[in-house]
Formats: structure tokens, sequence, C-alpha cells
């Protein structure tokens, strides 16, 4: 509750502060009047949400993460505006201080300030507000669809050009448009690839999340299967459950849910995948991430039924499990496949130029493709949106990756 003070008091002072810049400008005194009126309206919105008590503990519903989102946006809008004016009035300042003692008036005059200068804050402020707005109306439906191709020296003969499609973190209580989301399941079988696999977060908190969409995701097709792993968000731990027996039944639910929709779910398992005599092996272990996430995965466990010999790919939700677990693992694991990231859901890509996000402060490997120690991991930036409900920069991905055999020379 004190932050929220905090920010409130923070929010309304910067608003005086860009107050005087708008009046500047302002040609006609209703933009003043519509400006005070949506940061009251986008202030208040956002201490009723976050008043209100209900049973999602630690959780964002949709209201209140929709609430959250446009005053962060106000909030950045307002900062980015006062660091120009701030600079105006720092120089407008010093002039007054030079008239007072060198000037022939002797007087302290602070000059008024210069309506260019507020236009510019203005409009340079209005930037990361329009494109936050974007990203929440139309970028966090902009799919993509990411091809890459692998090549391995011990690939099974039977397995060149052997086509995976990965998705994950789908967080399907996020979801707002079906019509969306149809469009993108049937982006995910257009590649017609041979497996799908599915690296997790399939809900927010809750099981019930995906009963609007489970039968959408149960048309989902690949003709070698659709296998799954849980994600970090799959047990329920950012929720306030009634009982034990609550939050291991909701686990529960989630598991037959994704049976139901035809996914294999791999709980720190294993299977093989087999063409003719030649076969992979598929290892799937449970959330295992740095820091405060969950530590159930156990890949010892998980790679208990297959050979070392064995070419080998691996789902595992979090990438900082590939860093600290995988790589330097006796057994060598060709391919592993992650998510979480979500990239940030904000960053700026240009392919070839530039791959930036913030996220990559917290996490080495972030998004796409990377390369230790002669084994591959594939970041992906995520299907589904959570907390900001958008994606500006760094688009929702469906991942194609086709395995090739590496030609000797």
């Amino acid at each position: 509750m004190m932050r929220l003070v905090i920010f409130t008091l923070l929010y309304l002072g910067l608003g005086f502060y860009v107050l005087q810049g708008l009046k500047t400008v302002a040609k006609t005194p209703w933009l003043v009047y519509v400006y005070i009126g949506l940061s009251f309206l986008v202030l208040l919105n956002l201490l009723y949400q976050f008043t209100i008590v209900d049973d999602t503990g630690r959780s964002l519903t949709k209201p209140k993460m929709y609430a959250l989102t446009f005053f962060m946006m106000f909030l950045v809008f307002k900062l980015v505006t006062v660091l120009f004016l701030f600079s105006e009035d720092i120089f407008r300042f010093f002039v007054a201080v030079y008239n007072k003692f060198l000037g022939e008036t002797k007087t302290f005059r602070v000059p008024g300030r210069r309506k260019f200068l507020s236009t510019i804050a203005l409009g340079i402020a209005a930037i990361p507000f329009g494109a936050l707005l974007y990203g929440m109306f139309k970028g966090k439906y902009n799919f993509k669809v990411l091809q890459y191709n692998l090549e391995f020296e011990d690939l099974p003969d039977s397995f060149d050009d052997y086509q995976i499609t990965q998705i994950s973190d789908v967080h399907s209580g996020s979801f707002d448009n079906r019509e969306k989301i149809e469009y993108a399941i049937n982006l995910i079988n257009e590649q017609k690839s041979d497996v799908l696999l599915f690296t997790g977060d399939m809900v927010n908190n809750k099981a019930e999340e995906m009963y609007p969409w489970k039968d959408l995701f149960a048309t989902l097709e690949a003709k070698d299967g659709k296998f799954s792993v849980l994600g970090n968000h799959d047990y329920g731990d950012y929720v306030n459950w009634d009982s034990k027996e609550a939050k291991e039944a909701n686990l529960k639910d989630l598991k037959n849910i994704q049976k139901e929709m035809g996914f294999d779910l791999l709980l720190n398992d294993s299977r093989y995948l087999t063409k003719g005599e030649d076969k992979i092996a598929l290892v799937g272990v449970e959330n295992w991430g740095k820091g405060g996430f969950k530590k159930a995965g156990d890949l010892d466990k998980a790679a208990s039924k297959i050979k070392k010999e064995d070419f080998k790919i691996l789902m595992s939700h979090d990438p900082s499990h590939w860093e600290q677990k995988v790589i330097s693992n006796p057994y060598h694991y060709h391919l592993t496949l992650s998510g979480h990231t979500h990239g940030m859901q904000f960053g700026i890509e240009i392919p070839g130029w530039i791959k930036w996000s913030p996220v990559k402060w917290r996490y080495t490997y972030w998004a796409g493709i990377y390369k230790e120690m002669g084994q591959f991991i594939n970041v992906n930036r995520g299907f589904g949106f959570l907390g900001y409900p958008g994606r500006v920069g760094i688009w929702p991905e469906i991942t194609v990756i086709t395995l090739k055999k590496k030609k000797l020379t």
C-alpha cells in the first residue's frame, strides 16, 4: 500500500509539472481539460482496482492488468516530458540569476517557457506512449513464424529435414480475442511440422483459464505427436489458495486438460521419436529457474530411460536451466527448447542489425538461437502475454526448426 501511495504522489507531482508545459503549447483550453480528465481517470481506476479484495493473491486480473498498464503509460509520458521541461527550467533559472547580478535591469526575472521546446518535449514523450498503446491493441497478436535450419553431424539419417514447431508461454488467462487466437492456431497447423513441442506456461495461474480455449488448442496437429512441459506459472504458485489440497487439485486439473487436448506432458521423463530404425530422444523436465523460481526439474531423472549416445532434444521452460545445468551436463543435449523470458514483450529487433530488450540484463539467453559447446538452445519469445497486455518490437512467436544432417567434407 505504501508503494501505491508513493507512486500516486509521484504521478500527481509529475502531472502538475507537465500541465505547465501543456499550457504553453495548447491553443485552446479543452486540450488541457482533456489531459487533466484522462490523468485523473487513469489514477482513480488504478486505485479502485488495487483496493478491491479478491481471491487472486499476487496475480493480476485483466482489469488490474489494464489499469496498471495505462497508469504506467501515463507515468512514462510524464517522466519523459518532465526531463525536457526541467532542463529548460534550469536554464531559465540561471538566466534569471544572470539578470539579477550581471544584467542591465538587476532584477531576478525568469523568462517564460519557449513554446518550441515544450512542443518537442510533448512530442518525444508521445512516442513511447503511442508505441505502448499500439502494442496493446495490435502488437500482442502480431504473430510471427520464425524459421531456423540447424545442422548436426550425428543426426540420424532418417531425421534429415525433420521439422519441429515450438510454442511457449501461452498464458491463456490473458487472452481477449478469440478470432486472433483461431488465426494463430491455424498458422501453427499450416507449418505441417512433424512434431509440436510446447515449453510451458499454459496459464497465468489457474487451470480454469484454459477452459474457453481448450477446444481450439485441441485442433493443433502434428503427425508424430504433441508434447509439453510445465512452466513456473502452471504450478499455481502466484495465487493464495484456500488450502494445499486446492492448489494440488488445480495442478491435476491442468495436467488433465493437457491430456484432453492431445498433449503428452513430460514430467521429468522422456520419449523416443522413431523413423524406421532411427530414433531421437525427447526429454522433458519440470520447471527449473535461477533465483526464486521453482526448481522442480530433475534432468538426471528425466534422462534415466535414454542412452548417452542418443541424439537428444530437451524441453526446459527456463533458459537459465540450460545455462547453469544443461551445457555442462555429461549428456550432450543437441538442442534445448525454452521460453519464459517473453523477450520482456518490449524491445527492438531488426534482423542482421539490432536485437535488444531490457530483459538481456536479467537473462544471458533471452530470445532466438544460441550455441555453446556444440549445443543449441532456442528461446521462444512466447505465444501470449502477461503483465503488460501487449507487445512492442518483440512479437508473439511460432518457431519452426528444421533439423539437418551436416555433410562431412
